[in-house]
């Protein structure tokens, strides 16, 4: 019996836990941009990066 009680006095400890972590990355923004993630890989980068190693084989030629 005494199992059990240690049992629910770990789980409500995680369970605790989570609600502060969820919490605070409720206040600190993590969830604001729900839409842009989602359909940001279907969308093409109009100006691209050049790597560093690339635009020096560019300037050679």
């Amino acid at each position: 019996m005494s199992v059990i009680i240690v049992l629910i006095a770990v789980s409500l400890t995680v369970a605790t836990g989570f609600l502060i972590a969820f919490l605070w990355a409720v206040r600190n923004g993590q969830f604001e941009d729900t839409y842009a993630p989602s359909v940001r890989i279907l969308m093409d980068e109009k100006n691209k990066p050049s790597s560093p190693s690339h635009s020096n084989t560019e300037k050679e030629k």
